[in-house]
């Protein structure tokens, strides 16, 4: 049976210009500038093949205003959102490392915290089944008073603290499988024991020093942030075995209301800004694990925010299949490299892979 999936999306999003900064800080010297790593068409081209597939029609629009200072407030500091405000107004700017922005990013960015929002809010009043919110600039290295890594607000933060102010939800978990560790999302909740936090992640590849397993939570939120620091290389069985031994044993024990995912796609195997190697099929075969958990634990409530994912060609059909997955489609996008990239060296779970995931279970023993 499909669901209905809701979908939040705004052109406005994509109209949010990080600079010329490539994959390096700033141009100069030797470095000639180049469209910044994090540009709008690999959202746009996720979006226009949901539209050319015909999914795009099966999907319910979720309609989002932009989140207001209030709203911001609920993570950000005052000092950090006058900051961004004024640095917007004047036309350029970096919100703090690694996240330049040009004209307008500080209302671009306020409607994409809006669309998580929005999409959390659906999902959680039965509009939808589940959603998926298409929205840039990305969120989940902001933090409390800074932007990092082409993230200016934390969207899913900002989106859970909104929906618990209005009495919508309590206990929420995000499972982060961006391949740089969310950071901001963990800062925001790291004393919370209402909100479990995930992160799989290449170890100590951006923020550098950031996401190790001994990063727990601290005061009533200790062992309620847990931090699965994969190994460079990793490809699809060491992905699926951690969300087998490890993410989907937490939120048993956790037993959330709501699940919400940062999903992004730069755990691909083409991506330039990663070295893992899953495929489109990788993404989908997570996306239903984590849906079978959330039919068991929560009614099926779940909701994907788009994070990164840096390869212009490659991103729309990972995302395609996530929400083809998420809505239960028979339409059918097949993955031009997919094949390929499984028959490489190493997609089997390794045993150095293994050991570490064993090395984590003890972790588990503090979600209650």
């Amino acid at each position: 049976m499909m669901k209905r999936t809701g979908f939040a999306f705004h052109e406005h999003c994509l109209w949010h210009d990080a600079g010329p900064c490539s994959v390096f800080d700033r141009p100069g010297g030797f470095v000639q500038p180049a469209a910044a790593a994090e540009h709008p068409e690999t959202k746009r081209r996720l979006r226009n093949l949901l539209a050319v597939s015909g999914l795009l029609e099966q999907l319910a629009p979720v309609q989002a205003e932009p989140a207001t200072r209030e709203d911001l407030l609920r993570f950000h500091t005052e000092r950090y959102i006058d900051e961004l405000s004024a640095m917007s107004e004047q036309g350029f700017g970096d919100a703090g490392q690694y996240a330049p922005f040009r004209q307008d990013a500080f209302p671009i960015a306020c409607r994409s915290a809006g669309l998580a929002m929005a999409t959390v809010a659906a999902v959680l009043n039965g509009e939808v089944d589940n959603g998926y919110c298409l929205s840039r600039p990305p969120g989940h290295h902001a933090e409390a008073d800074r932007g990092m890594g082409f993230c200016l607000l934390g969207n899913i933060p900002i989106a859970i603290r909104a929906a618990q102010a209005q009495g919508l939800v309590r206990r929420v978990a995000v499972i982060d499988w961006d391949v740089h560790h969310g950071n901001g999302t963990q800062q925001a909740f790291y004393e919370d024991a209402e909100v479990l936090t995930i992160s799989l992640h290449h170890d100590n590849n951006y923020p550098v020093g950031s996401g190790s397993a001994e990063e727990r939570g601290s005061g009533a939120g200790f062992g309620y942030n847990l931090n699965i620091p994969l190994l460079a290389g990793s490809g699809i069985g060491a992905y699926l075995a951690a969300m087998d031994q490890l993410v989907i044993p937490a939120l048993d024990r956790f037993r959330p209301e709501l699940i919400v995912v940062a999903c992004g796609f730069d755990a691909s195997a083409m991506d330039p800004l990663g070295c893992m190697l899953l495929n489109a099929d990788a993404f989908g075969q997570l996306t239903r694990k984590v849906m079978v958990a959330a039919e068991r634990l929560c009614q099926g409530r779940l909701v994907m925010v788009h994070e990164g994912g840096y390869s212009e060609g490659y991103v729309p059909f990972c995302g395609h299949r996530v929400i083809e997955t998420l809505s239960q489609t028979d339409i059918y996008v097949p993955d031009p490299a997919g094949g390929d990239i499984a028959r490489w060296g190493q997609q089997e779970l390794q045993p150095h892979q293994a050991a570490l995931l064993e090395s984590l279970q003890p972790l588990l023993k503090d979600i209650r």
